[in-house]
């Protein structure tokens, strides 16, 4: 069992779920490391978006709200970033604000950039695992460190039934490594 097949297996049972979406920048082109974990979801099942976290995590809401559960795609922390007034002060809050008449499961997909055998400097390497755990009231912010938590974790935040949405972070280098 191995980090990357754990992660490929996890998006193809994913999809295989039909309220299931995969939004974000390089999931229907490649770009990224996780787009490889995407080559068997179907085609009419991802949504390529330019380079705007905001507008996605937005999407990401909008979608939440009629029923898909989005799997929205932030390749690592430090573009999530972008959105995090999307995602603390909305997708979060969503349900406290309707007093639980609307729910939001979405799937947040993000992770650690990878340091070997390149460094591509600071701003793709941050880890905000527990900044944004102590920002969220709703949202289970869950880590990937052995291939054996991985699906798991993806299976438990797609089946859900607390209607709560789920951070996934992964860890880049750990892609070729375990």
């Amino acid at each position: 069992m191995k980090y990357f097949d754990e992660l490929k297996r996890s998006m193809n049972f994913l999809a295989e779920d039909p309220r299931v979406v995969f939004i974000g920048q390089a999931v229907a082109v490649k770009g990224t490391a996780m787009t490889n974990t995407l080559k068997e979801v179907p085609l009419d099942k991802r949504i390529e978006l330019p380079v705007a976290e905001e507008m996605q995590m937005g999407m990401t809401i909008g979608m939440a709200l009629t029923g898909l559960i989005p799997v929205s795609i932030f390749p690592r922390w430090n573009f999530l970033l972008c959105a995090i007034n999307q995602l603390v002060n909305h997708l979060d809050k969503i349900p406290i604000m309707s007093n639980g008449r609307f729910q939001t499961k979405a799937i947040i997909r993000t992770g650690i950039g990878s340091e070997r055998p390149l460094h591509p400097q600071y701003q793709h390497i941050g880890d905000f695992t527990e900044a944004i755990s102590r920002c969220c009231t709703t949202i289970e912010v869950i880590r990937l460190e052995e291939p054996k938590d991985i699906f798991p974790a993806y299976e438990f935040a797609l089946k859900r039934e607390d209607g709560k949405s789920t951070i996934v972070v992964e860890y880049g280098d750990f892609y070729h490594e375990k």
